[in-house]
């Protein structure tokens, strides 16, 4: 069991964490005609704006309620009230996803109240779907903000069901997705759940939102995702798969509201962790055998690890990540063999960090992972983008993982889970650790030095 250590500093250095409201955003983001509204002023949104735009090199329909001197003091239902208003009548959205920031929460403000006043009077807001979740920037980092965000949507949405008269769909089950999944990580795991036959409900799904597409016309809002009626339906699954420990409070609540049984799964990489999915697909279809294709997958990745083990057995790795996706891949590394000699992650919300397969997880930012790997001398850094100046300074390859990857296209295309995305993460990770180039000297084989006379120009050296 890894230790949970919180280094006693008075500044972060080069942080690691993104914040709360960003991920409920993010989330927000994955249902169809969407538009997540941050409850704060301009430069709360601008900031995740740039993150959201420089990741996904798509345009984000992140709107703010403009929060300023006097509302910030007098309180502002107001600006809540006026921005759905402005926002309905521009982008005549369907859902309107609203996050607080640290402006309003420090305050005290309670917004769920004040939103729950304003849709009872404003009768014409009725045919939008309204989801407010408490996300303040000083509790937690963006994988938080995912996971209330997303169990807001289904306290909200998802109706209470009589167990009595519950008649469940025996071919539909919901797929609740963590933060850390990438859009082609959501499509490559409704693809696994289609080949048993199974009809998955994903919330939320940026496999159709922010895929990176080219829409026929332009909306104000999300292109793609979970539609805001099929969210009701999800009482009417026969089982929850949540993938994530941050997922776990979603899927108790929809257990709570709709009597519909769950199982997590923190992880979905690597061979042990994907077999389990495995065989929870084959007992909800009845299937007495896996797919022929899902078969030839996975034989696949077995050939995949005796390729990839010769690299990655014994390789020092240094992760820096959030507690889902750190644990993840240090799992799937380290059943090849790796040393996660260095594992730092963002919040102590998620209780999955004691599994992470290292001696101690660390709570802080990319300036501990940067000393630790120099400390216990890893050979490969596994982070986000803002991890390439301690590679830089290390000299060591980088695995870019986690948000934001902003140095490099195709960001939404990664896809480390399942058969496939296992593989190609340790292809990745192999071919990474190849590429790093090394030139023998004598002394590496016990031989003597070279002469003095010859080190400015060993090509004089004779034999």
């Amino acid at each position: 069991m890894a230790r949970i250590t919180h280094p006693k500093r008075a500044l972060s250095t080069n942080p690691l964490k993104s914040s709360a409201p960003l991920g409920a955003a993010l989330a927000y983001l994955g249902i169809d005609g969407a538009i997540p509204l941050f409850h704060g002023s301009q430069g709360c949104t601008a900031f995740a704006m740039v993150h959201l735009v420089r990741h996904f090199k798509e345009a984000v329909p992140l709107q703010t309620t403009a929060m300023n001197e006097v509302s910030t003091i007098l309180g502002g239902a107001d600006q809540i009230e006026e921005a759905i208003e402005n926002l309905r009548k521009k982008s005549a959205p369907r859902f309107i996803g609203i996050a607080s920031t640290a402006l309003t929460e420090t305050r005290g403000e309670d917004v769920a109240g004040e939103l729950r006043d304003i849709v009872a009077r404003r009768r014409d807001f009725a045919d939008t779907a309204i989801v407010y979740a408490s996300t303040p920037d000083f509790a937690g980092g963006m994988e938080d903000g995912w996971s209330k965000a997303v169990t807001a949507i289904v306290e909200a949405l998802v109706p209470e069901t009589d167990p009595v008269f519950r008649d469940p769909d025996l071919r539909q089950v919901n797929l609740l997705a963590g933060s850390h999944l990438t859009p082609a990580e959501v499509e490559e795991l409704v693809r696994l759940v289609r080949a048993f036959g199974l009809n998955p409900v994903v919330l939320p799904d940026i496999s159709g939102s922010l895929d990176g597409h080219v829409a026929d016309d332009w909306r104000g809002t999300s292109l793609g995702g979970t539609r805001v009626e099929a969210i009701p339906a999800m009482a009417k699954s026969v089982f929850t798969l949540a993938i994530g420990e941050a997922m776990r409070p979603a899927a108790q609540k929809l257990e709570a509201r709709a009597f519909v049984p769950y199982r997590v799964f923190q992880s979905v990489t690597g061979l042990k962790p994907v077999d389990a999915l495995v065989r929870t697909l084959m007992g909800l279809a009845h299937a007495a055998d896996a797919p022929p294709s899902v078969k030839r997958d996975r034989a696949r990745l077995i050939d995949a690890s005796l390729d990839a083990h010769f690299h990655i057995g014994g390789l020092k790795v240094a992760i820096g990540a959030d507690p889902d996706l750190l644990f993840a891949l240090s799992t799937t590394l380290a059943g090849l063999g790796a040393e996660i000699v260095t594992a730092v992650s963002t919040t102590t919300a998620n209780g999955v960090l004691e599994r992470v397969p290292a001696s101690e997880v660390v709570i802080g930012d990319l300036g501990d992972v940067e000393r630790g790997a120099q400390a216990a001398g890893a050979q490969i850094l596994v982070t986000h983008a803002h991890g390439r100046h301690a590679a830089h300074r290390l000299h060591l390859p980088l695995i870019r993982a986690g948000f934001p990857i902003f140095d490099r296209l195709g960001a939404q295309d990664i896809c480390r889970v399942g058969y496939r995305g296992t593989r190609a993460f340790l292809y990745e990770v192999a071919n990474a650790v190849q590429a790093v180039h090394h030139r023998p000297a004598p002394e590496d084989f016990g031989a003597a030095p070279i002469e003095k006379e010859f080190e400015h120009d060993p090509h004089t050296a004779s034999c």
